[in-house]
């Protein structure tokens, strides 16, 4: 089963080919982020304008890399090796996720494919189907990027509980706004870890927000207490505005916030990861997600955890169209239900 995967929720542009969910057969990337950084977050237009211009030629780009397994062949007669297609229509940016549904939708009628609706947060988790040994049911899912954080215990293939979600913020979201306080460079998680690696993570305590729910979450307490942090440590009071901190912090200061942030953060969520690890005994557990990517949390729940963790490769913890083909193949391999080319509309609020 070969399905070619088309992702664009945000301001990545990601088509990838995969075989029997298991199988990377091409990946093709574009991202907007340079135009964003200037701004110090996603620019939903910016982001779409980008879509449009990178969207085919990144389709073009993966089947490009597909035809180097069938080299005598021609562009059509490669597309009779493809079984189907699937796209994230939710959740995202209505812009982004437009311009990805359109392009699939397209392509399913005139190669006369079938099409798979794909849910962007379910998507991450099966980027770590890409990893050997294979994630084993029942799987535990961390699931922590800009705009979700969340645990969720999968039975088996889109059979689900949802244990807990972020109240206010996402951990990314944090990292973005700790980032904005410190006067470091979007996108966020990055800066601020690579920054927390020369700082005392105990310099400044900051509080675990607490939540009702054994696994729900808060980041807008400890995105606040940074706040305050920052404004004391400068001989100010709440008065200061944030944009005024990064020219009157020293170095030395930022480090140990950043460090006290990260220290905070992730202890926040793998606190949680480990009390469902006990409470419902997974055989395997996954993190998912763009802060998937981060080394600290990666170390820190593996020395942790009494089970071996294998994680997905960096690359496929932010947006790419090889979750999206990855889990467009177990739908297409297990029966799951297509989605319409002719009506398949964006939900840019879906949720799991």
């Amino acid at each position: 089963m070969i399905i070619l995967g088309i992702e664009s929720s945000c301001d990545e542009t990601g088509v990838a080919i995969v075989k029997d969910g298991a199988t990377l057969l091409a990946n093709s990337i574009a991202s907007s982020m340079e135009m964003h950084k200037i701004y110090g977050g996603v620019v939903p237009e910016i982001a779409a304008r980008s879509h449009i211009e990178a969207i085919i030629p990144t389709v073009e780009n993966a089947l490009d890399q597909f035809t180097k397994n069938y080299p005598n062949f021609s562009r059509e007669q490669i597309w009779d090796h493809i079984d189907g297609i699937a796209v994230t229509y939710g959740a995202g940016l209505s812009g982004s996720l437009l311009i990805g549904v359109l392009t699939a939708r397209t392509l399913a009628i005139t190669k006369n494919k079938p099409l798979y609706a794909i849910n962007h947060v379910e998507a991450h988790v099966y980027a770590n189907f890409l990893t050997e040994p294979l994630p084993q049911f029942p799987i535990l899912a961390l699931i922590v990027s800009g705009g979700h954080t969340q645990l969720v215990l999968f039975k088996n293939h889109f059979n689900y509980i949802l244990l807990g979600q972020t109240h206010d913020d996402a951990i990314g979201e944090a990292f973005d706004k700790v980032a904005k306080i410190l006067g470091l460079p979007y996108p966020g998680g990055p800066s601020v870890e690579t920054y927390a690696k020369d700082g005392n993570p105990l310099a400044y305590p900051l509080p675990i927000a607490k939540v009702d729910g054994d696994y729900n979450f808060s980041f807008s307490g400890p995105k606040t207490a940074v706040l305050r942090a920052a404004q004391a440590a400068v001989g100010a009071d709440y008065h200061l505005p944030s944009t005024a901190l990064p020219e009157r912090l020293t170095k030395a200061q930022k480090h140990d916030i950043a460090a006290s942030f990260q220290q905070t953060a992730l202890q926040t969520v793998i606190t949680k990861t480990l009390k469902a690890y006990k409470q419902y005994n997974p055989k395997t557990v996954v993190i998912a997600g763009g802060v998937a990517a981060s080394q600290k949390l990666r170390d820190t729940l593996k020395d942790q955890l009494p089970i071996d963790i294998t994680y997905a490769p960096k690359n496929l913890c932010t947006d790419n169209g090889a979750m999206v083909a990855t889990l467009g193949c177990y739908k297409a391999m297990l029966g799951a239900k297509q989605a319409d080319p002719y009506t398949l509309a964006i939900q840019p609020n879906l949720s799991m």
